[in-house]
């Protein structure tokens, strides 16, 4: 595999995960324009909402199977359109059923894409021989906030939702298909067998992979908390503004960019261990902030802590899983990348549960300890990414920029 190749593998992974975040900020944050569409109730919303993340646990165990057969990357290829495909169908629907239908799809084919997008990721990074899982998370996250304030400006406006889609899938589509053509799947290096503990051959073990999925529950609890939380909790319990109240995720999702950013260069210089035990120190200590902070403005910071917190941690567990097991990291990634959903499904309601019966204070200590837990386990985040195979040299493309 050539330098030039290994570049234009990460580069048009990269503008995959960038479409990615841009697609699911328009579909998340144009909820309440969906329900209105379609006249769907207070009672029966959760139940679409809860739909998408267990089809996409679905999605992601399906691939495990088929990228048995075809490379991940086909499976990319295809998948990501089939997303913006369904995106549009959400905005295009007039009956109830069409955005069952769409959601489905969307579901189905964005635990394909998750599942998929980091396979490639893994497998690059090992191409590489150092850490770069971070970098794509990062232009996730810009594109998130990109998708974000598309969403922003068709509320803004007064657009349907149609008329939202419409112009960004014209976009995206084809700009998918096109970067598509260099998507590249880097080599598991030689003399690679089994991983840390992975047995002959590199066989894949759920009881070695389980911490790995218990960090990315953890994270995610934090990560929903945050996105379905933090405005109700600034406004209703720091006694914010409305206006103040639509804050805290939107600086939640730039100090995640701006975390993820530099992530790579802090993996690199100290390893993941240690970038994953800060992280997860920091992580806590926001929630520790939101919940005893005495007004707005400390409740900021706190949810400013939590964005540089948690942006390394699920990276960094797709890379672990990758390092575990160099022979079978595609299903590693696959198996792994379910528990994003078990994370997503489970937090927001919990927190929630632990906020009407208890107090909403005490719920955020919840996913402090949750994210604290995440110290037990900083082990399995090694080896480090230098020490390949078990202490092998790097491959001579490590070096590629």
């Amino acid at each position: 595999m050539t330098d030039a190749g290994l570049r234009h593998g990460r580069a048009s992974l990269g503008l995959s995960f960038g479409v990615q975040g841009v697609a699911f900020a328009l579909l998340v944050t144009r909820i309440p324009a969906i329900q209105d569409r379609y006249g769907i109730s207070d009672g029966l919303l959760p139940v679409f909402l809860a739909a998408v993340p267990i089809l996409a646990g679905a999605g992601s165990v399906a691939t495990e199977r088929v990228v048995a057969r075809v490379r991940p990357s086909v499976v990319l290829r295809w998948v990501q359109p089939l997303v913006l495909l369904a995106l549009l169908g959400v905005g295009a629907g007039r009956e109830m059923w069409h955005a069952a239908v769409a959601l489905g799809v969307f579901g189905l084919a964005v635990g394909a894409l998750d599942a998929s997008m980091n396979m490639l990721g893994v497998s690059l990074q090992r191409a590489y021989g150092r850490s770069i899982m971070t970098g794509f998370h990062a232009v996730y996250s810009l594109g998130g906030i990109a998708g974000a304030s598309l969403a922003w400006a068709g509320a803004r406006w007064e657009l349907s939702l149609l008329a939202s889609y419409l112009p960004v899938v014209a976009v995206l589509l084809p700009t998918a298909l096109i970067g598509s053509r260099w998507y590249t799947e880097g080599k598991a290096p030689d003399g690679a067998k089994g991983g840390v503990g992975g047995g002959a051959g590199g066989a894949l073990s759920f009881k070695l992979l389980l911490p790995l999925c218990l960090i990315m529950t953890f994270a995610y609890i934090g990560d929903s908390t945050v996105s379905n939380w933090s405005a109700k909790y600034l406004q209703d319990v720091l006694g914010g503004s409305e206006q103040l109240a639509t804050v805290p995720y939107n600086v939640y999702m730039v100090t995640t960019l701006l975390g993820r950013a530099v992530g790579d260069l802090g993996v690199r210089r100290f390893g993941a261990v240690a970038v994953v035990r800060g992280g997860s120190l920091l992580a806590a200590g926001g929630f520790a902030v939101v919940a005893v902070a005495p007004g707005a403005r400390v409740g900021m910071l706190g949810f400013t802590m939590l964005g540089f917190g948690l942006c390394v941690i699920v990276p960094q567990t797709f890379a672990a899983a990758g390092r575990m097991f160099p022979e079978n990291s595609d299903a590693a990634v696959a198996r792994l990348n379910i528990f994003n959903y078990v994370g997503f499904l489970v937090g927001s309601p919990l927190v929630g549960a632990l906020g009407d019966a208890w107090s909403y204070r005490g719920a955020m200590l919840v996913p402090m300890v949750l994210v604290l837990a995440t110290l037990v386990y900083a082990r399995a985040f090694g080896p480090e990414p230098a020490r390949y195979g078990g202490g092998h040299e790097r491959p001579r493309t490590a070096d590629v920029g």
